[in-house]
């Protein structure tokens, strides 16, 4: 594995430097001490893994995130001394296609390197987000979850519920299909994006002031109900279990966590009335075959189009593997949405 390095603090290039080193099979690239130097050495030379500051003179990390997305596309970490501090910047890199953000490392007091474990963890699920592929283990897993229900009887509940499923460049593309969901008052809203637990309670903060409604973190034992927005925060997946939400280890080998498919399959399972479930930019296959199973259960599905996504590869896998009723470009989903359950609910 090849990573590139993008910071401007000399120390903090020495100690990924040192960082990098103690994760087995991981190499140096380059290092790049702003956005457009990057840039420059992404197109010259792409790693398989790019290491992203945020806050840099010349061009800041969320500015260049978005740039090599566009003209060298290549896996992009956020990794920046301060998350909390720099929220605004994270999730706007976050936005543009990185795929998740993590803690830049610290020299500890007997000058070991402190935060390697966390990097290498985030720089292996980032790696794999990359992968066309996942375990057939896995498939078989959610796919024995995922029984025929068009001829059993739905559950009770009368509200209905709207299904998200997003990975890269989500939190953007969250905000746009919430603007346009003007039916949240009258259903649920259960959003798995694919991002790690501590940085999910910001993503609700940000989509708040986003969207001027309330997004909350979905917490165990909540209940679907009519104008709530809820968002997965776990490192274990969120399921829909005895009309309650919940949070599972198993599949214990599904790298993402929280996985859209697991989400989406326990829905099938649990019978829930048929609504709307979407699927928006992401890499991978992740709710690919939940997508599937929802048209299968009668649901109206809906992906989000390739021109308008950061990475066509959860949605269009999806379409492959004809899950999905309506591809629309990202600013016209909310509004499809919408209209499809008010025709339902009216």
């Amino acid at each position: 594995m090849r990573f590139a390095i993008v910071n401007d603090l000399r120390i903090a290039q020495e100690i990924l430097r040192h960082a990098v080193a103690q994760i087995p099979g991981a190499s140096v690239a380059w290092v790049a001490i702003d956005g457009r130097d990057a840039i420059q050495k992404c197109k010259a030379d792409k790693p398989d893994l790019i290491l992203m500051d945020m806050v840099m003179p010349v061009m800041d990390g969320a500015v260049a995130t978005r740039a090599i997305m566009k003209e060298c596309p290549c896996p992009i970490l956020v990794v920046t001394s301060s998350i909390e501090g720099n929220l605004a910047l994270v999730y706007e890199a976050l936005s543009a296609g990185a795929i998740d953000a993590v803690h830049t490392p610290t020299m500890g007091p007997n000058g070991s390197i402190l935060g390697v474990d966390a990097l290498a963890r985030k720089a292996r699920v980032a790696l794999a987000a990359t992968a066309v592929q996942i375990s057939r283990t896995i498939l078989q897993t959610i796919a024995a979850k995922l029984p025929a229900i068009t001829s059993q009887k739905y559950g009770t509940s009368n509200v209905p519920l709207v299904v998200i499923g997003s990975s890269t460049g989500g939190p953007n593309a969250l905000s746009v299909v919430l603007r346009g969901l003007t039916v949240v008052p009258s259903c649920c809203t259960v959003i798995v994006q694919h991002i790690d637990v501590a940085y999910a309670p910001g993503l609700t903060h940000w989509l708040t002031g986003e969207i001027k409604r309330p997004v909350k973190v979905a917490t165990e034992g909540d209940s679907p109900s009519a104008g709530s927005i809820f968002v997965a925060s776990s490192a274990d997946h969120l399921v829909l279990r005895d009309g309650l939400l919940r949070y599972v280890v198993e599949p214990a080998e599904q790298i993402f966590r929280p996985s859209v498919d697991v989400f989406f399959a326990s829905v099938v399972q649990e019978r829930v009335r048929p609504s709307v479930a979407i699927l928006l930019t992401g890499m991978g296959r992740d709710g690919a075959h939940g997508m599937r199973s929802l048209r299968d259960a009668g649901w109206h599905t809906i992906a989000q189009d390739q021109a308008t996504s950061v990475v066509w590869g959860m949605p269009g896998s999806a379409v492959e593997m004809g899950g999905v009723v309506e591809i629309l470009p990202l600013d016209q989903i909310g509004a499809a949405a919408s209209r499809w359950v008010q025709s339902r609910v009216a």
